[in-house]
């Protein structure tokens, strides 16, 4: 019995004291159009989420859209951050026991995510769940399934947001992996929001369809998988693989 969890990692959101209310920016908010032109032609099952605030208001769009109600679970939410975490992210990636003062290690938030997980699986078997989640704790649980998920992978979806990755099961066994959609944000986006990157992984390119973009700019990005976003409008390219 296969069981499809589809992960999202929320969209850009503010910083703040609080880390467990932080909002979405004004952009991470219009980005939320990506999960809902992802999830709105699959049969979702179930939405949990984080109870973080930026996690749950990524996914909210497309579980009103579906007319789904979202329920959290405390053991996906996002690691705890120390009191200084300054040249802690090498060592803790080396050492998953490893952590700053006062901040959690990578080998806890694995635990409770996966713990949480294979509630989800046993629970939902044979269904298709969305999970509101973050960079760190997705990425814990993509290195408890691949091994080779290292720094270097987390430095590379650590700019996508929103990322929504969707991994099949056959009980608890992982069966498949497939990137669907992700909104790269460039290093300087926290300044400039409108200066963001829509990609879509080259791995899933069988049939694509634009939406809100002129025909003279698909033409020129068609076949980059991607371009530029430039604000308000969208260059986002939906993937459907065939049959």
């Amino acid at each position: 019995m296969v069981t499809t969890i589809i992960f999202v990692r929320h969209a850009q959101a503010n910083y703040g004291v609080d880390d467990r209310i932080r909002p979405l920016t004004e952009d991470g908010l219009k980005s939320r159009e990506v999960v809902v032109e992802t999830l709105k032609d699959i049969h979702v099952d179930q939405f949990l989420s984080s109870p973080y605030r930026r996690s749950m208001e990524t996914i909210q769009t497309a579980a009103d859209y579906l007319g789904m109600p979202i329920e959290t679970d405390e053991r996906f939410r996002e690691r705890q951050v120390g009191t200084c975490d300054d040249g802690w992210l090498e060592k803790r990636w080396a050492d998953f026991s490893c952590a700053e003062e006062g901040g959690e290690c990578l080998a806890s938030v694995q635990k409770r995510n996966i713990e949480a997980l294979h509630d989800v699986l046993n629970k939902y078997a044979g269904k298709t769940v969305v999970i509101g989640t973050h960079g760190t704790a997705l990425s814990t649980i993509l290195n408890y399934y691949d091994s080779s998920f290292d720094l270097e992978d987390f430095l590379k979806i650590v700019r996508w947001r929103p990322y929504i990755v969707e991994l099949t099961f056959d009980g608890d066994k992982l069966i498949g992996k497939k990137d669907l959609a992700h909104v790269a944000v460039k290093e300087d986006a926290q300044k400039n929001v409108g200066d963001v990157i829509q990609l879509i992984s080259s791995e899933m390119i069988e049939e694509c369809q634009e939406s809100k973009v002129p025909e003279e700019i698909l033409a020129e990005h068609q076949d980059k998988f991607g371009g530029v976003i430039h604000q308000p409008d969208f260059i986002f390219f939906r993937c459907r693989k065939n049959g």
